[in-house]
């Protein structure tokens, strides 16, 4: 009787599988959990740690996502517990490394476990507002181009009309002949500046040659005592020329430099204009021919918008057209009244200056230039101090 009770006691106490292995339901449980971890990978977000004996009563809640190491670690004392050689620990807490604590649990369990995902819209949108920049960029240089190459044929197709005598121009009889005349003037005028240029070039090279030889009538002087009289007149007279002939040279280089004043800046700033105000011409007459072609075609409803669009653009045309008229009226007549008061007062100096110089009148000469307010350069003052030399 006691046999067979301390037999079936055994029994019940070592359970045996379908293999003969002694293992109980609490093993294959966990053994169960520890396969689908490995299976499932590192994610162990929406787990938790128990603290505390396994299966017993849970002291705190430890989320695993605030735990920062390997999902699985290898334990060598599981299989010493599988043969039954030491107690059962908390193998989830002892293969983390955590000694279970209440103040520790207990602060980790109320953080929260939820951390919500960073925007992302402001790394999205910056990309996005750079392509729609980009593309606004894009779009603007192709209608500046559209609108260029539109212009372009419209003014080119006027002025093959208007060569081959097709098309009309229009003109302005008064202008034109002013603006023929300044063209000549400049002409002329240009020439004038060249010829004075010259003129200055030989003129200082005869200065120079003066200057050499009076420095060499004088150096005879002192070597030869029986000409030193003869020697010495002549270095004084080749020195006074050289003197008279570097104030001369000062009002010829006024001279110059007024006249290319006048010539490459003023005339050529009106030339500028003049040349803005034929451009502007050319496209008024262009989309006024546009306009006089769609007004003799059909009346649809198509043809009236572009209609209205031409008429807008020979508006916008005509209004450039007469402003850049009336600029070049003014300019024309403005440097008209400028060109007499400078070539007045540059051609007296000039005839003033050339007359007292071959009479020989030194204070003529001198009396010229400060009428005129020319100041005369130092000798040397035009070639370079030793420290731009450096």
């Amino acid at each position: 009787m006691t046999d067979s009770i301390l037999s079936k006691a055994a029994t019940m106490e070592i359970p045996i599988n379908s293999n003969g292995d002694t293992r109980t339901a609490e093993d294959d449980s966990l053994e169960q959990d520890l396969q689908q971890v490995m299976v499932s990978g590192p994610n162990l977000n929406e787990t938790s740690i128990v603290s505390g004996g396994y299966g017993g009563a849970a002291e705190g809640i430890i989320p695993t996502s605030s735990i920062k190491g390997p999902a699985v670690r290898f334990n060598p004392e599981y299989f010493d517990r599988r043969c039954g050689n030491t107690p059962k620990p908390d193998i989830r807490s002892k293969s983390r490394g955590i000694t279970p604590s209440h103040s520790a649990a207990s602060r980790i369990a109320n953080q929260p476990g939820h951390y919500p995902a960073p925007s992302m819209h402001h790394s999205n949108s910056n990309p996005m507002m750079s392509e729609e920049a980009t593309r606004g960029v894009a779009v603007e240089k192709f209608d500046s181009v559209k609108k260029w190459s539109i212009n372009t044929y419209k003014c080119t197709k006027q002025m093959f009309s208007e060569r081959f005598g097709r098309g009309t121009k229009t003109v302005d009889l008064e202008l034109e002949a002013q603006i023929d005349v300044l063209r000549e003037t400049k002409l002329k005028y240009e020439r004038i500046l060249r010829l004075a240029r010259e003129l200055t070039n030989h003129f200082y090279n005869m200065v120079q040659t003066q200057q050499a030889l009076g420095d060499t009538f004088a150096d005879l002087s002192q070597k030869s005592p029986e000409l030193q009289d003869e020697f010495g007149y002549n270095a004084e007279t080749q020195r006074l020329l050289c003197k008279n002939g570097e104030t001369l040279l000062g009002a010829i280089n006024f001279f110059v430099s007024s006249i290319n004043t006048l010539v490459n800046k003023t005339m050529e700033d009106t030339l500028m204009t003049i040349k803005m105000y034929e451009n502007a011409r050319l496209e008024f007459d262009a989309y006024r021919t546009d306009l006089e072609e769609l007004s003799v075609g059909p009346r649809d409803a198509a043809a009236m918008v572009r209609i209205e669009m031409a008429q807008q653009q020979y508006q916008i045309h005509k209004d450039k057209y007469e402003r850049l008229r009336s600029d070049v009226t003014i300019k024309l007549k403005f440097l008209e009244e400028n060109k007499v008061k400078v070539m007045h007062k540059q051609l007296l100096l000039f005839h003033n200056a050339i007359s007292a110089y071959f009479a020989g009148n030194q204070q003529q000469l001198e009396q010229t230039l400060r009428q005129f307010n020319v100041k005369l350069k130092p000798p040397g003052s035009d070639k370079p101090s030793w420290l731009e030399e450096q």
